[in-house]
Order: structure tokens, then sequence, then C-alpha cells
């Protein structure tokens, strides 16, 4: 198994472990493991220039980074991403990474790779907002074409993994526990339900009358989806 994890922040706190409790229990010992820290391993604030839509991702100035990560994520079978709740919502350095991604979004051109692997989305709150912000992040994954994200919320009650209560814990063990049986038992077998294969018509009927922007028509063109062939097939 291949495994591709985002952290949205740079300290090993409550989400870093719960992650990392996740991490232990797919890893296995030939599994390929990609994990970057946002924001040492994030390519910076999103310039707006579109030139990842307009003339393709290898444009972006920040495209070095940007595609390192990317391109983890494309060859993983599952792909991690936790935040922290701040303010009731994910890490601002995390959100840069997504605004990089952006051109990767159904409505433009997605990869194919992305229609069969699995998402999960963990976050945790001292207090409220954690769900807040694993729905924020699973909205993203959604975008991207991943058909099957699951969301781990935890309202640990500290600010600290040291200061968490051992029935906080042990009740995200058992969580972590159910969830890694139910990624082994669905790894290679995801496949987008209704709402994503509807999106994805809408966007294909957009792209067979796109004449703005050729690089997404192009895309879509050239993995034969204008004609009859799908991503998930």
């Amino acid at each position: 198994m291949e495994i591709a994890i985002i952290h949205g922040q740079l300290h090993k706190g409550s989400t870093y472990h719960i992650s990392s409790m996740l991490k232990d229990r797919l890893a296995e010992p030939d599994s390929v493991v990609h994990e970057y820290f946002m924001p040492a391993d994030a390519p910076g604030f999103c310039m707006g220039c579109f030139r990842c839509i307009i003339q393709g991702e290898s444009n972006c100035p920040h495209a070095d980074k940007v595609q390192r990560i990317a391109e983890s994520m494309i060859s993983s079978d599952v792909i991690i991403i936790d935040s922290p709740t701040y303010c009731l919502e994910m890490s601002g350095q995390l959100k840069t990474l997504f605004d990089h991604l952006g051109y990767m979004w159904l409505s433009h051109r997605p990869r194919k790779e992305m229609f069969k692997k699995i998402g999960v989305v963990i976050s945790t709150a001292a207090g409220l907002g954690a769900k807040r912000v694993t729905k924020s992040i699973a909205k993203q994954m959604f975008w991207w074409g991943i058909p099957k994200v699951f969301k781990l919320p935890v309202s640990v009650s500290a600010m600290s993994w040291g200061d968490v209560s051992d029935k906080i814990k042990l009740n995200a063990t058992k969580k972590v526990d159910s969830l890694s049986n139910l990624i082994k038992r669905g790894a290679g077998s995801a496949k987008p339900g209704f709402a994503t294969r509807f999106l994805f018509s809408v966007m294909r009927t957009m792209q067979s009358k796109n004449t703005w922007n050729l690089v997404d028509r192009d895309h879509w063109k050239s993995n034969g989806w204008l004609l009859k062939e799908r991503p998930w097939r």
C-alpha cells in the first residue's frame, strides 16, 4: 500500500498523533509513505495568476513544491489529510496548498487516478469545530474526484496530546482501529457514487463546448472523456 499524508501543521500535537496511529495500522513493511508538513513543505501563497488553469500546472511559479505533493497523492492508494481546528476552520497553511490544486478539480483537469482512491480527513479541537474542518477538507477531496472519503473529527478537550484524558485517547484509538479495517477492506475497490458521476457528466458537457481554455479541453479529450471513456472504468 502506498500512502500520502499531508499534515496541516508543523507541531506534533493531537491531530498528528491520531494521524500517526492510523499510519501505523495501515503501513506494512513494504509500504511507501509520503509525508508532508505545512508550512515547511507548503508551496507558499497562491498568486492568483491562473497559469495553472490556462497554461498548465507546470507553469505555476511554485510548481516544484506543488507537483512534488500532487504526484505523491496521485501515486498513493490512500490520502490522509489532517489539520487542527483553528478558529473553527482548517489551518491557513493547509488552505494555501488547496489553493494551488484547483487545476485538479472536476471543473478543470481531474486526474483519472484519483477516482479510485480512499481519502481520510482528520481534525482535532480543544472545543468545537473539528466536524466543520473535516467537512471542509473532504469537500476539496470530493472535487478532486476521490470516491470515498472518511472523516474523523475528535474533540480532545485539551491543548496538547499529553493533556488529553485516557478516556478520550482510548475512544480515539477505537475509532482509528475501526477506520483502518474499513480502509484495508476497501482499498482498490472504491468507485464514485451518484454525485460524482453526475457532476462529471455536467463538466463533460461544459468541456465539450469549451473554447476559452484549450488546456482543460485537451485534457478531457486526450483521456477520451468527451466520448465514452470514464476515469472509474
